[in-house]
């Protein structure tokens, strides 16, 4: 094996000998080639090297706006030998410090106004301005020898989820799992050197893996979207056009507003082929109403746990889906395995429903310095008694059908019992969203008061009455929520998804 090729910043080492000037990145400030971003990484990297202790265990908070410099942060971490990890520049600062104190970063680099936030901190690391970092001098000889030693199972980046005991959790990914997943991405779906991806996700979601490291395998152009524009879409569908953008790869709710705003029946984007989604369930009625209007593009539904590299499995949409029917998550990806278990921890037989579990290379390390959790989510392969075979439980129940496509029916933890009956709180949902004037639906359990409660997103006027009786169209009668709470606008957590969480605390909860 080549060993630069160890390390996910190799792919930006080819790129910058293939690609050399080519634009890379362009954000609202302006661009920068494969061969500039390269150069300016390794001043980075040389600077961490020559400042701090890195390596595979000393790991490197990057705290910036999304933006070109976040990414040259990235691959200066890299180019250090230690993962780096993207953090959301509007994190709450008690989160920062608890992120802070489970890393035991080696360094965090930001800008002025964010060296000001964090300065009153107890942090206990180094923080470094970026343009002060990157005003330095590359010593690649240092870089050179710190890349030699990096071994392809040792960590990329690592991510932070939300913990269930209000501790943020550290998803941990090795440079063998990116690697292995841009490979299969550029093998399965056609993104080349002329593509132009257009990036919705933030960092520290685990889409933009796909929006970097595509780049750096393909000469691919990936233009970071200004984050204001997915608040108007008819600028953002302007925005595309004049870009030319013909990837995009975003997650579900921002497809649901765009097609629910009206812009695509009269917004033309005749560049854009590939249309990937993933994070959320994506409802048929907004995803035929792009299918309608853009129909000479390759819709994929994606599905992976923030535990895997970015995706796990996919689905071409080849049809139209009726609102009654559940969009498959499809195959397995490239180098990664599924499994379906039963309750006894056996193979379930096709139609019937599991917990879908994960193996392969793409599969995380664990969580950042919790070997608890980590043995409780990454165990031993069940099914396997003669060697070490790790595999990761999604909490996710799906059943494959005829077709050997995996179907997804919700989380274990949405599947409640409501008087004696077994309701997925994701089929609810669905059906909620097949009803007129419905934008998109979230359903949750209050135990309390043992109801089912029914977020409705919405422009019209809903009458509680009417709307339940058009719901068991689609539903039995025990599904019909108890309480129904119309919005104009869901709140959303900063990589897109419907806040579920804030929605519990400030309807249920309270």
């Amino acid at each position: 094996m080549d060993k630069l090729m160890q390390s996910a910043v190799g792919l930006l080492e080819q790129a910058a000998e293939k690609f050399k000037n080519r634009t890379v990145f362009e954000d609202k400030d302006g661009a920068i080639s494969f061969a500039k971003l390269r150069e300016k990484s390794r001043i980075v990297g040389s600077e961490l090297i020559k400042r701090v202790v890195t390596g595979r265990t000393s790991p490197v908070i990057v705290y910036l706006p999304k933006s070109i410099n976040s990414i040259v942060c990235f691959m200066g971490a890299l180019y250090s030998a230690s993962p780096y990890v993207p953090v959301d520049y509007a994190i709450p600062l008690a989160r920062m410090e608890k992120t802070a104190e489970n890393l035991s970063p080696a360094a965090i680099i930001t800008d002025s106004e964010g060296r000001e936030k964090l300065l009153p901190l107890n942090l206990n690391t180094k923080i470094f301005v970026f343009d002060e970092l990157v005003s330095g001098q590359a010593d690649n000889d240092a870089v050179d020898k710190a890349l030699n030693g990096v071994c392809d199972l040792d960590p990329a980046y690592i991510m932070y989820t939300s913990g269930s005991t209000g501790v943020p959790k550290g998803v941990t990914v090795s440079h063998r799992g990116v690697l292995d997943y841009i490979e299969w991405i550029a093998e399965t779906f056609p993104v080349n050197g002329d593509s132009i991806i257009g990036m919705q996700s933030a960092f520290h979601f685990d889409n933009s893996v796909f929006d970097m490291y595509t780049a750096f395998y393909t000469g691919a152009k990936t233009m970071i979207i200004p984050e204001i524009l997915f608040m108007y879409p008819e600028k953002l569908m302007d925005y595309m056009a004049e870009s030319r953008i013909s990837c995009i790869f975003w997650v579900p709710t921002v497809m649901i507003s765009t097609a629910n705003s009206g812009v695509l029946e009269n917004k033309p984007l005749p560049d854009l082929k590939l249309i990937l989604f993933a994070g959320e369930v994506m409802p048929n009625t907004q995803l035929n109403t792009w299918r309608k209007y853009l129909p000479d593009c390759m819709y994929v539904n994606m599905y992976g746990p923030t535990e895997a590299t970015d995706i796990v499995t996919y689905y071409v949409v080849d049809r139209e889906f009726e609102n009654h029917e559940t969009l498959p998550i499809g195959k397995v990806c490239g180098n990664m395995r599924a499994l379906i278990l039963n309750d006894d921890d056996k193979l379930c037989k096709t139609g019937e429903q599991g917990e879908l579990c994960i193996s392969g290379t793409g599969i995380a390390l664990g969580y950042w310095n919790a070997p608890e959790i980590t043995e409780k989510a990454f165990v031993q392969n069940p099914l396997n008694t003669i060697y070490r075979d790790r595999i990761y439980r999604t909490g996710d129940l799906v059943y494959e059908n005829e077709e050997g496509n995996i179907i997804f029916l919700g989380r274990k933890d949405s599947q409640i019992k409501l008087r004696g009956n077994r309701i997925e709180l994701g089929d609810l949902e669905s059906a909620a969203a097949a009803v007129e004037g419905v934008e998109s639906a979230c359903a949750l359990f209050d135990a309390d008061n043992e109801e089912i409660v029914l977020f409705i997103e919405t422009r019209t006027e809903i009458i509680a009455r009417k709307f339940k009786l058009e719901l068991k169209k689609y539903v039995p009668a025990y599904m019909v929520p108890a309480r129904i709470i119309t919005m104009k606008k869901f709140p959303h957590t900063p990589s897109g998804k419907i806040d579920r969480v804030g929605l519990r605390k400030e309807y249920i909860d309270k």
